[in-house]
């Protein structure tokens, strides 16, 4: 029964990481993401057949059966990422309550992650109905016992939105405001499961941020001045966070003698 609930939120992760694929390519633009998928290319729409996740892909060869030009395998590799953080959020809750909308937050930070590098934006076309949607999601989750604390929701929202809010007035252009939107999303999701879920997200996204510009600055000499994207780091803090939190906090308490 596992392996058949693993295999049906990784099929279900496809299909998302299908529309992801969409909202990644358009919404950057404002495109709108209805309609039928296009080729990047020659703007030939997409069969329904040559539309599957994965599969299309792979008979086609990676190419548009329209005007033969390759496609990119981002849309392959986020599809197959897609699956695996959803077959991830099932293995790690065991109520379909928790591990639904654990599954659908994953998928968000991949889209949000992608976005950002690519683009250097964190869009508010997704963050703003996240957030709303989110609010009332651990309202509705608080009342019919979920396992979700709404209130503790809305303090991890504020406990790890308010300090980058605060950086990005004391240092302009030092924080982006999407980027305190992002945190924002991140722990409201993560709050109601508990606030070391937060915390872990905050440690991180914020350690690893600070060792990718190191890591940027030695080797592709950028300088001090020069953005680099910070919302991929706070969303792998998200997934971390979401999939390991426990065993983190444990391992962080074990270390330090309070174990």
């Amino acid at each position: 029964m596992e392996t058949a609930r693993l295999v049906v939120f990784a099929l279900f992760g496809l299909i998302f990481g299908s529309f992801l694929t969409v909202v990644v390519h358009r919404v950057p633009h404002g495109a709108s993401i209805g309609g039928r998928s296009e080729c990047p290319r020659c703007g030939a729409v997409v069969r329904a057949r040559d539309n599957i996740p994965v599969v299309s892909y792979l008979l086609l060869h990676g190419r548009c059966r329209s005007c033969g030009n390759p496609i990119s395998p981002r849309y392959l590799l986020t599809e197959v990422a897609t699956a695996g953080l959803f077959a991830a959020a099932a293995a790690t809750f065991d109520s379909p309550a928790l591990a639904i909308p654990g599954a659908i937050f994953l998928g968000l930070m991949l889209a949000i992650a992608l976005i950002d590098a690519r683009h250097r934006i964190v869009p508010n076309r997704i963050v703003y109905p996240s957030l709303a949607a989110l609010a009332v999601g651990v309202v509705l989750a608080d009342l019919l016992g979920a396992g979700i604390d709404a209130p503790r929701a809305f303090i991890g929202m504020l406990a790890y939105a308010a300090p980058l809010l605060a950086v990005a007035f004391a240092v302009p252009g030092g924080m982006g405001m999407g980027d305190v939107k992002l945190a924002a999303l991140i722990g409201l999701s993560l709050g109601g499961l508990g606030l070391s879920y937060v915390a872990v997200a905050a440690g991180v996204g914020i350690i690893g941020g600070g060792v990718g510009a190191l890591v940027a600055m030695a080797a592709f000499r950028c300088g001090r001045k020069q953005q680099i994207p910070f919302g991929p780091f706070l969303a792998a803090g998200g997934v971390v966070a979401m999939l390991g939190a426990p065993a983190i906090t444990g391992a962080y308490l074990s270390l330090v003698g309070l174990g």
